[in-house]
Order: structure tokens, then sequence, then C-alpha cells
């Protein structure tokens, strides 16, 4: 595989676990080219024309420099300039990062739109879903405009690493792993949602190390309600006054990767319990999905930079 293939398979792994139907996802797309078919000359040289087929603006190709076949590949969750020199003395062919860089972070706002799907189809009325988690997309655009967004790419790109990030595919794919867990367990108690967390791998040695599954608002002992993996994918937090509008539509419990103590406050308020599952051990879970699928094509696959590998292919 070239590195654009690999590209397009963590994206239609992506799709392929999105809450979204393909149709929703159709329409998403034709939105973006209608969009771009009204726009005038000059204005269309300054579009990104990525999201008229990929519906994950802060995942992307970075550096690409043709390499018809990838044997090696590098990946971590948060890989720095340092970790562009390591891929280089490791001969490695392709690095793959899970966090956005580059136009993958300034677009990470883009993606946040998934959210207000999310929460339709988890009952919460799309008006007032909109209105809350649009408020919060302008927080995370104007939050992350400042930021230097292409150290590490400019690194790659003097070193001719091929370099692309995988994010929300990534993410959508460990908020299916975990929808399917916790169904499948059909949990009563706080306590059940945490005993199948940490049943997990990735979780389990998360725990070792002192950051596995927590209990961020609650008792374990309350009943659980209806569970939903809210905070998994779509970009970043949501809105914080999100949550007394899930709670009227009987979500009793939340799992999420992590949580400000701002929304903690909130959820707490609307009687929400959350459980934190973990944030980078839920990140290597959604990678390890789509890694996964490139170990069937023979790539040798690094971990670093904070991603757990745990392999779940059927020797």
């Amino acid at each position: 595989m070239n590195v654009k293939q690999i590209y397009k398979l963590a994206v239609k792994i992506g799709m392929e676990n999105d809450f979204r139907t393909k149709t929703e996802m159709v329409d998403h797309l034709k939105r973006e080219q209608e969009k771009f078919k009204g726009l005038s000359k000059e204005e269309k040289i300054y579009f990104d024309q990525e999201k008229l087929t990929n519906p994950y603006a802060d995942s992307r190709i970075h550096h690409d420099n043709g390499k018809e076949v990838i044997k090696k590949v590098l990946v971590g969750i948060d890989l720095t300039m340092g970790g562009v020199m390591l891929a280089k003395e490791l001969g490695v062919d392709l690095i793959i990062n899970h966090h956005p860089i580059g136009d993958a972070l300034a677009n990470l706002d883009d993606v946040m739109n998934l959210q207000v799907d999310m929460m339709e189809k988890f009952g919460v009325p799309v008006n007032i879903a909109e209105k809350l988690i649009h408020k919060r997309i302008s927080e995370v655009a104007r939050g992350i405009n400042p930021s230097n967004h292409n150290v590490t790419i400019d690194a790659a790109k003097l070193m001719d690493i091929n370099l692309i990030n995988i994010h929300t595919p990534a993410d959508n794919c460990v908020a299916q792993f975990i929808v399917k867990k916790v169904g499948e367990a059909k949990p009563r108690y706080v306590k059940d949602v945490l005993k199948v967390l940490n049943s997990v791998e990735e979780y389990k040695i998360a725990r070792k190390s002192g950051v596995g599954p927590t209990l961020f608002v609650g008792n374990p002992n309350n009943r659980c309600g209806k569970v939903v993996p809210s905070e998994i994918t779509g970009g970043t937090e949501g809105a914080k006054e999100i949550y007394a509008a899930m709670a009227n539509v009987g979500i009793g419990t939340i799992i999420g990767m992590h949580q400000s103590e701002a929304h903690r406050k909130e959820a707490e308020k609307a009687h929400v319990n959350v459980v934190i599952a973990g944030h980078i051990s839920s990140d290597s879970i959604g990678m390890n999905i789509i890694l996964d699928e490139l170990e069937k094509e023979r790539i040798e696959i690094i971990p670093f930079s904070g991603l757990t590998r745990i392999s779940r292919i059927k020797k």
C-alpha cells in the first residue's frame, strides 16, 4: 500500500464506524460541494477542497513523497519534531500521528458538527443541540487560531518523511467499540459500566499507570440509566450546557475520554453520571482498530508517543 491508499482506508473505516448513516454523510459532502460551486473564482482558491470528498477535516495527508510501497510505519498519539528525527533514524516509510496538526488542526472545529448529529440520535432535540454546539464550535475555532500548526509537518518535509494524521476516523472506531461493549454487558449500575471498561486491554494497561477509567461524577452504586459515549468522538469537548438537555431525554450516564472542570460541574448540576474512560488509552483503541487492517497488509507498526499497541487480529 502507498500513503494515499493507507489514508483512504483509514477514512473508509472511520465512515463505517460513524454515528451518521451513509446517506447523511453523502448529504454532508454534497452540501460542501454546493458551497464550493457558489464561491467566486478568488474564494475557490482558499477553499479547503479536501472537504469535498472527506467528511473528516481533522485528518490529512501532510507529506507524501510518492513512495510506492509502505513497509514500516511509526505511529503515535502526539508526535513532535523529535519523533520525526526518530523516524528518520529508524528508517520508517511513514509517520501516522493521531491528533491533528497543520491544516487538520486548523479545521478541528469543522468536525464538531458531527456532535449535533450524535445528540439528535441520542434523543436531544436537534434545535437545542445545534444552538449549544455551534456556540462551542466558535469557541474552539478561536482557541486554535493562534497555534503554530506546522512545526512537525515542516520537519517531516525537510527530512522527506511521509506524514499523515488520523483523528476522527479513529475516534469513531473507539466510540462504536464502547457502544458494542456496553450494549452487550447491559449494565444496571455505574460500577458495571466501569467494570466493562476495565475489561479492555488498553484500559487495563492505563490503569496500571494510574490513568485508567475513572468516575468523575456520580456514585458507583447509582443506577446508570441510558449510557452514551457522548464525549468520545466529534473533535473535542462539546458544549457544557448540553448535559441538562441530555438528562431531560433520559440519559443517565455519559462516557468520555476527558472532561474539563467546567464541564464536570455542569454534568453534576444535571445529575448525569460521568465515566471518563481515559484519553490516550481511548485514542489507542481507536488507532489499533485501524492499525489491525494495516497489519493484515504486512506493514510493520512501531508504536510510539503514547500509543499502546494491542492487536485484535485473530491468529
